[in-house]
């Protein structure tokens, strides 16, 4: 059963991002008050998640009114650049967590999401008769591919995708660049599949992570997004301390963000994701190459 007067997450819009403001409670609706006192009335019940950006203060009251009518509230950076907290995910029904798990631990479900994300991610079909190790093989040469010929294109010496996280500072500059605008790429990730209902821990190319699911998403469409805005910035750059480019990467995936409107289009493309688990099963999957 919904929460009272709770609209089914997959009926509501995906959200609607809120900063500089107060979230209030007024007359059983949410209302967002400026500084000025001008304020915005918000269609709560008919949102999958409101997104708290800076400056946004929230009421005991808003937050009660939010778990009523299952919304989930996320506290974001600048246009969901990063992800710092979230209320309670997806609502009162657990229907997509469920789907997720059982498509996880079916290994045909498995093999037809991995499918489904390598045709989304190259724009053409995953090799026949090919186990989720195998395409794991094939995904890594091309994408080592893609990373050469971005690297070409905006005149970048490249060396390969190669950092260690605790050793930040011996990166080269292009791979720190890239690493700013995926951590970027990985909040507003996150938001969309918190927001649509599913846990980001379950994956099903990436396993065993707390994210796991978020790395799925992200590289699905990194190539298409954030990617090509790193290798861009470090091209006009160049001789900038990395301090200003790192914040001009992030700048660069905000307003990206803002202008493609990505968050909208995440929710529906993880749906159709997961969804892939329910289609039939054709003779080009692998029964014994899952794993």
């Amino acid at each position: 059963m919904h929460p009272p007067h709770a609209i089914p997450i997959k009926e509501r819009g995906s959200h609607v991002y809120l900063k500089y403001g107060r979230l209030d409670v007024r007359d059983g609706a949410f209302v967002l008050e400026d500084s000025t006192g001008v304020r915005t009335q918000i269609p709560v019940g008919g949102l999958a998640c409101v997104m708290l950006g800076p400056g946004t203060t929230v009421t005991h009251d808003a937050v009660a009114l939010a778990a009523r009518v299952s919304c989930l509230l996320m506290w974001v950076g600048e246009e969901g650049v990063r992800l710092y907290s979230s209320g309670r995910s997806g609502g009162a029904r657990a229907d997509n967590i469920l789907r997720q798990a059982a498509a996880f631990l079916d290994h045909h479900a498995r093999l037809r999401i991995v499918r489904t994300m390598f045709a989304l991610r190259f724009k053409e079909d995953a090799p026949d008769r090919r186990g989720v190790q195998q395409l794991r093989g094939i995904e890594g040469a091309r994408v080592r591919a893609i990373y050469g010929n971005l690297a070409k294109l905006h005149g970048i010496e490249w060396k390969g995708r190669n950092y260690d996280p605790k050793d930040w500072g011996e990166a080269d500059v292009a791979n720190r660049a890239i690493s700013v605008a995926t951590s970027c790429l990985y909040g507003i990730s996150e938001a969309a599949i918190l927001a649509a209902g599913y846990s980001p821990a379950i994956g099903f190319l990436h396993t065993g992570k707390p994210l796991s699911f978020v790395y799925d998403i992200a590289d699905v469409v990194k190539f298409d997004t954030v990617v090509p805005l790193a290798f861009g910035t470090v091209a006009k750059m160049r001789n900038a301390p990395f301090k200003e480019m790192e914040t001009a990467v992030r700048h660069a995936c905000r307003d990206s963000f803002r202008k493609t409107r990505l968050m909208q289009d995440l929710v529906p493309l993880i749906d159709r994701i997961i969804d892939a688990a329910e289609m039939p099963s054709p003779d080009t999957l692998d029964p014994e190459g899952w794993g």
